[in-house]
């Protein structure tokens, strides 16, 4: 037999096994309803990826867990489990820089397969999978909005189970309807980090502000010079110091208390 006539026995086994599609619709709907609570809230994207791999179990029967890896700019990284055990199978595969979750985000297609019939192509993943227990495993690309709108890469989301039988053509598409909401949760989360580090930014800016301010009123009260000269001295400490004009302005004040 040779591999078309495998994979077909495979498919049409797995649909036999397979739930009826409307009760599957049914659990999706159910695990998207449990996404649309990471829109409304201001959550950190660690917590928004951990609660997508949570309500990705819920979308496909015989979904035993879930990982999400993360695309970043040197690194490859798993950063949401909801089995910590099978991150290793994750690794194994960033180090080998080849297997079915690199494969679906780089290419952008969703991998499907059961283990045992890869291992010519990811030898390093199938075999700690099957040492795992991991019989089959779906991997979809994931995806999220810039700031201009635009679509970005943001890795994968790979599901495992220990069925043989886990997947099929209909869970597949179903898990491409699933990371596209998942994609607005995480766009959502981005979007709130985003904001959160620049009024960080801002309210640093406005402290150190008041304190540089603060510190020329004593420079020119010490040495009876205006403010474009007390602002200079502050500059020349903190070029000769190597020292950030802010903690030349803190260092000020705080001497200025003690006296």
């Amino acid at each position: 037999m040779n591999r078309a006539d495998e994979n077909s026995e495979v498919t049409a086994t797995v649909s036999e096994n397979r739930p009826d599609p409307v009760d599957r619709l049914d659990e999706a709907a159910i695990a998207l309803e449990d996404l649309r609570g990471a829109f409304a809230l201001h959550e950190p994207l660690a917590t928004v990826l951990r609660r997508v791999a949570d309500s990705a179990t819920k979308v496909i029967p015989d979904a035993d867990a879930v990982t999400i890896t993360v695309l970043e700019e040197q690194t490859v990284r798993t950063a949401a489990a909801t089995d910590d055990q099978l991150t290793e199978i994750d690794q194994a595969q960033y180090t080998a820089q080849r297997g079915p979750c690199l494969q679906a985000a780089t290419t952008l297609r969703p991998v499907r397969a059961v283990v045992g019939n890869e291992v010519e192509s990811w030898p390093e993943f199938d075999a700690l999978a099957a040492k795992r227990g991991i019989c089959a495993y779906l991997s979809v690309p994931l995806l999220a909005l810039d700031a201009g709108g635009e679509e970005q890469l943001v890795g994968s989301l790979n599901v495992y189970s220990y069925t043989p039988t886990a997947f099929d053509p209909f869970d597949e598409g179903l898990m491409r309807l699933f990371t596209t909401a998942a994609g607005m949760a995480i766009t959502n989360a981005q979007a709130w980090h985003t904001t959160k580090q620049r009024l960080a930014q801002l309210e640093t800016a406005l402290v150190s502000r008041a304190a540089i301010d603060q510190a020329k009123g004593v420079l020119m009260a010490v040495h009876g010079c205006d403010a474009i000269e007390a602002f200079a001295m502050l500059v020349h400490q903190s070029q000769n110091t190597n020292t950030k004009l802010r903690d030349v302005a803190h260092e000020i004040l705080m001497t200025a208390k003690r006296n």
